[in-house]
């Protein structure tokens, strides 16, 4: 049986060789001997050859090409063809074993999302998923993943995600990252991007998002969303791609404004604040070591800034917190009114049950 994905086609047997070296002989009348003495090898080269005991090497391509008049480039390509169908064979054998490895990730939502294609079998799937994780099988997946969580996640070592979640929403967010074109980081045109971003939040997604990618962009960070996955439970990620390039990740988990905003200029702190090496995995679990709580205040600040919302609060003091009353001070500061509120609910001035109608809802445009 044929092994068939649905962007590839690979024949599961190619005869070697040696076979058609033997058919052409026997066409020709030509014997074992004969051929090893026109060769200048000996028959027992020869009939290892036909008995695919050894390979055609480029050496003895060209000789059968000068005895046989068959183009030497006709045996090498034979040759790797045979050769690479039994490295595919020893890759089927070995990768039945690894059926259970496919358990540690949501493949059906990753098909579902166009990550990767649904295949016929468990073998085929196994390599669409390590495809997809540029690895060569489950094994160096296994190395890559243990690698990454001691050397990378030091910095959010209180994830409660599934860790096939993470791996592939953080690999769906590197590939997406590619994609985008940036300019060498900066980190004053970075400081000046996020001024010119924050205005936005009064916006759109469909006006702010390309809007806050191109500016990224131009400042060397490549800004992706990729959608949650199931039993993943992080808001956003900071990585750095390359020494001049870095990476914001946001995955929407909470559909309000107030945390998205929050998140990203979060993530915009680890970038300005820390180091190129740290990897920052924002959980649903606070953290709250220095690195993040340095990119809280930051995030805080940017959004709102300390002072002006000092004097809001000294003026309303004793008052109603009413929403006209947000409105009034998002419009002077220039954030969306749903910052404000999700603030005032977290400094437990105003209680969470009260003025989410001025939060926006965000969801992703497939849904």
């Amino acid at each position: 049986m044929n092994n068939i994905t649905e962007n590839q086609y690979t024949p599961d047997y190619v005869s070697p060789p040696g076979e058609t070296l033997l058919e052409i002989l026997e066409s020709r009348g030509m014997s074992q001997t004969e051929l090893a003495i026109r060769t200048g090898r000996t028959k027992k080269h020869i009939n290892s050859i036909i008995k695919e005991k050894s390979p055609i090497t480029q050496e003895m391509a060209l000789q059968l090409e000068r005895v046989l008049d068959v183009p030497s480039s006709f045996w090498n390509n034979r040759e790797q063809q045979y050769q690479e169908s039994l490295a595919r064979k020893n890759e089927q054998k070995n990768l039945k074993k690894d059926i259970t490895w496919l358990k540690k990730f949501p493949i059906k939502a990753m098909v579902a999302m166009g990550w990767i294609h649904s295949c016929r079998n468990q073998i085929e799937q196994i390599k669409e998923v390590i495809n997809f994780f540029g690895v060569a099988a489950p094994t160096q997946w296994e190395d890559w993943w243990n690698y990454s969580q001691q050397a990378a996640f030091s910095e959010s070592p209180t994830f409660q995600s599934d860790p096939g979640a993470v791996a592939a929403w953080l690999r769906k967010g590197t590939l997406e990252a590619q994609n985008i074109s940036c300019a060498p980081y900066n980190a004053n045109d970075f400081r000046n991007a996020l001024q010119k971003i924050r205005p936005l939040t009064i916006e759109h997604p469909e006006i702010f998002q390309p809007k806050m990618v191109n500016l990224c962009a131009a400042a060397g960070v490549a800004v992706v969303f990729v959608p949650e996955l199931p039993k993943l439970r992080i808001s956003g990620a900071t990585k750095w791609l390359t020494h001049n390039k870095a990476l914001i990740q946001l995955s929407l988990r909470y559909k309000k404004d107030d945390h998205f905003w929050f998140t990203f200029f979060h993530e915009a702190g680890h970038i300005l604040k820390h180091g190129k090496t740290d990897v920052f995995l924002e959980d649903e679990k606070p953290d709250d070591n220095k690195k993040e709580k340095e990119a809280n205040k930051f995030a805080v600040d940017i959004l709102i800034p300390p002072a002006k919302y000092r004097y809001f609060l000294s003026l309303n003091r004793n008052k109603y917190m009413s929403k006209e009353v947000i409105k009034e001070f998002a419009f002077e500061i220039e954030v969306s009114p749903g910052i404000i509120v999700g603030r005032l609910q977290h400094d437990e001035i105003v209680p969470h049950s009260n003025c989410n109608g001025l939060k926006q809802t965000f969801v992703w445009s497939n849904n």
